[in-house]
């Protein structure tokens, strides 16, 4: 697309739909499930050309969470709807929806069983610590995101996400949060985050990378550091972000983000775990 001019906001939302349909990530079809056994959706997308966006929450009937965001940005002078009036919206404008059997898989179904067996045998007491088991393995699963710039110089960012596996009913983390998971700014950068949304929310991670870059004249590299090395505990969470030269970093401190670069120039590679000598472990 971005080699056919594409614009950069047509982009992100192209490549999270394809996200969003595949259930090995957690996102749309696949998504984790909350508390009760359910799950509910939270998308955003945003254009660094003129701050405009989107942003959804709570959402369980449209198919793709990032299109039904990209529609409360093109179709309404909104930026952010909700729960069961944010669907009837997707309805109303024409966006496929789906059944709780094609969101809810067997995978996820099992996952979730497994969390709630822990719980019922520690009286249901909760902490962030229930998720970082390695048996949890889809939980590692994450949220998804996509930055671009385009062959304009035009930024944007996408982020979708199913949330916390065993999250509390009606919990909403940073993705559907504009300055929080998901930021674009042409002057500056375009930021999906990863991670726990409570931290990100706190800190505003995607639009204070965007705040260093303009503000303290920091590179890409030096902000993203910042927010993710300095400002978040370790086993936070992670970001991925382009900037208006076109650098582009992938900043984490967890064990592994799974994530993918591309530029006209010909970089082309993906990783779950740190680069060595320029190639993904």
């Amino acid at each position: 697309m971005l080699s056919n001019s594409a614009n950069a906001i047509d982009v992100a939302e192209a490549v999270v739909r394809v996200l969003e349909d595949d259930p090995n990530f957690n996102a749309g079809r696949g998504a984790v499930l909350n508390e009760i056994g359910e799950y509910s959706l939270d998308a955003s997308l945003m254009d660094g050309s003129d701050l405009s966006c989107g942003a959804v929450a709570n959402i369980r009937k449209s198919k793709n969470p990032i299109s039904l965001a990209r529609a409360v940005r093109d179709k309404t002078p909104h930026v952010f709807l909700v729960g069961d009036e944010a669907d009837a919206f997707g309805i109303e404008a024409g966006l496929p929806t789906e059944t709780a059997d094609y969101f809810k898989t067997q995978e996820q179904i099992d996952s979730w069983n497994e969390w709630r067996k822990r719980q019922d045998a520690k009286k249901n007491t909760t902490s962030r610590n229930d998720h970082n088991k390695p048996e949890d393995r889809l939980f590692y699963l994450g949220t998804v995101g996509c930055v671009v710039m385009d062959d304009q110089g035009a930024l944007a960012a996408a982020t979708s996400t199913g949330g916390l596996l065993g999250k509390k009913y009606g919990r909403i983390g940073d993705t559907p949060i504009i300055g929080a998971g998901t930021y674009a700014n042409n002057k500056t950068c375009a930021v999906s985050c990863t991670g726990i949304g409570e931290l990100f929310i706190r800190n505003h991670i995607a639009s204070a990378v965007s705040s260093r870059l303009e503000f303290l004249n920091e590179s890409l590299e030096q902000a993203s550091r910042y927010a993710i090395e300095k400002t978040l505990p370790v086993d936070s969470g992670g970001l991925i972000a382009v900037d208006a030269q076109g650098n582009i970093e992938t900043i984490y401190n967890t064990p592994i983000m799974a994530r993918g670069q591309a530029n006209s120039e010909g970089l082309y590679r993906v990783g779950l775990a740190d680069w060595v000598d320029g190639e993904p472990k």
